[in-house]
């Protein structure tokens, strides 16, 4: 007879985000919440596995001309997602300044070609920033 643990509702908490963010599948059984349906008659379901998940690009970081404190982050979900906007680059400056990028300038990130681009005139100055 095995001898089972229980777990806290942190503990389960915890183990089911570090499954999640691994790509780990967690499945809760009817045993498992006090309920049974299981007879040893029954034929053993076989599991299917998960699909590997496609990795996602890393973000990429862009170069500001100038800097003092702003910082240029363009996240992978908006190179996938490829649709234009305005990118804010506050950072920890003490004052923002946004750069446009449009839905090809975000392929290019993307691709790893170059792309500069000015940054909206704030506080009396503005900065290049260039990605790749």
């Amino acid at each position: 007879m095995s001898q089972e643990k229980s777990l806290t509702r942190r503990d389960f908490t915890v183990a089911s985000a570090l499954a999640m963010l691994s790509g780990v599948v967690i499945t809760i059984s009817e045993t498992a919440c006090g309920g049974s349906s299981y007879s040893p008659s029954s034929p053993t379901p076989t599991p299917t596995p998960a699909p590997t998940p496609t990795p996602a690009a890393a973000d990429k970081t862009g170069v500001v001309s100038s800097n003092h404190g702003h910082a240029a982050v363009v996240t992978a979900a908006r190179m996938t997602a490829a649709q234009a906007f305005s990118l804010d680059i506050t950072g920890t400056a003490s004052h923002p300044h946004t750069v446009e990028l449009s839905a090809a300038d975000l392929t290019a990130i993307a691709a790893n070609t170059r792309v500069s681009k000015e940054s909206s005139t704030d506080n009396s100055h503005s900065h290049t920033v260039t990605f790749n």
